[in-house]
């Protein structure tokens, strides 16, 4: 196809090729993130059925922060009083669409090790109570140690901070002296009680859609089909518009055949 020799269909095919499979890409790309969320919400439901056990029977506390993916989901409760000075805020944080903070407030069990207990959401410049004093037995969700992701903010090495920019639990354990649980819980009761309506506001359960995964990337499946179907049909009308241009060009118009037959006259 003698258009594909011209420099700007050339680049111009390129492009589209690199396209599609640019678009290709992230369409299995978007395959692999709802792969990723069905397992996430098969974790979630396998192990939130599971009944509630103290933390000490879920895992050792000496286990590292990196191997207790297995356990995240898991409900435990666990025993002991909070410790206020240890409370950290986590920022950049929302609820309902509300911008606001989590608060994080150690709890100290009586073994001498602690749980970071995640008590809620709160506002944007709101003051937070204190935690309830005395004996608590809280119950909740089990997660792991929130690390940095791409170019995410971080948070000063040194120092004692009262803000975080995620739940990080080597950086409180870093300024915090009681071992921390390998994990932190998002709590959902509270024995005595949180009265309904105080803040901090308990968080939901993590949410087990699907998300729009599916319908993205049969977008991208689309527009890679579009381009490997159009980009050839548009090659190949400009190659016949092309080649009837070069017939128009090269065949005698009908003054050119007339002067021969002037002249024997």
């Amino acid at each position: 196809m003698r258009v594909l020799l011209r420099p700007r269909w050339l680049v111009g095919t390129i492009i589209a090729v690199l396209l599609i499979v640019l678009f290709v890409n992230l369409g299995f790309w978007q395959l692999r993130r709802l792969d990723e969320k069905r397992d996430r919400n098969a974790a979630i439901e396998e192990r939130g059925a599971q009944p509630v056990q103290p933390i000490d029977g879920v895992v050792d506390p000496r286990t590292g922060f990196d191997d207790v993916g297995r356990l995240v989901y898991r409900r435990a409760s666990a025993r002991g009083h909070y410790d206020p000075d240890g409370e950290v805020r986590i920022r950049s944080r929302s609820l309902d669409g509300r911008p606001g903070e989590w608060v994080v407030t150690p709890l100290r069990l009586d073994d001498g090790t602690a749980l970071a207990v995640n008590r809620g959401f709160v506002p944007l410049s709101t003051d937070v109570p204190a935690p309830p004093p005395g004996e608590v037995e809280v119950t909740g969700l089990l997660f792991a140690t929130q690390e940095r992701q791409g170019i995410g903010p971080r948070d000063p090495a040194d120092g004692v901070l009262t803000e975080l920019s995620r739940l990080d639990l080597a950086r409180l354990q870093q300024q915090y002296q009681p071992d921390l649980y390998p994990l932190w819980l998002q709590l959902q009761r509270s024995d005595p009680p949180v009265d309904e309506g105080a803040l901090p506001v308990l968080l939901p359960e993590p949410a087990q859609d699907e998300g729009p995964h599916l319908s993205y990337a049969v977008q991208w499946f689309l527009f890679a089909t579009v381009g490997a179907i159009g980009w050839p049909l548009l090659l190949r009308r400009t190659a016949k518009e092309d080649e009837r241009r070069r017939r128009r060009g090269s065949s005698p118009s009908q003054e050119d055949t007339d002067r021969p037959l002037e002249a024997a006259h």
